[in-house]
């Protein structure tokens, strides 16, 4: 079974490599998908793969980095995308 999750991390997070921390881990546990910093200072993450993999995403994503502080996780059940890759998106 496929699953995806939208994710919105509040904190102390931007600016503390913390996108690539997400990348790095998603391409470890085989989660397609995207993380990108929000202009009100959040983080949007979202991932789809197996029900397994994404649970287990989820979790890393609401630990985050050593030094980052999360203060709020929103999380959403969303429409499977179909993603062929893990991508830092920049606006």
């Amino acid at each position: 079974m496929k699953k995806s999750l939208r994710l919105v991390l509040s904190g102390s997070i931007q600016g503390m490599f913390f996108r690539q921390f997400i990348k790095d881990n998603a391409e470890k546990h085989n989660i397609k998908g995207f993380v990108r910093n929000l202009d009100d200072g959040k983080v949007e993450v979202f991932i789809e793969g197996s029900i397994e993999d994404v649970n287990s995403m989820a979790e890393i994503c609401r630990k985050g980095p050593l030094h980052a502080q999360i203060r709020g996780v929103e999380q959403k059940d969303e429409r499977f995308q179909d993603f062929k890759d893990f991508r830092i998106l920049r606006f």
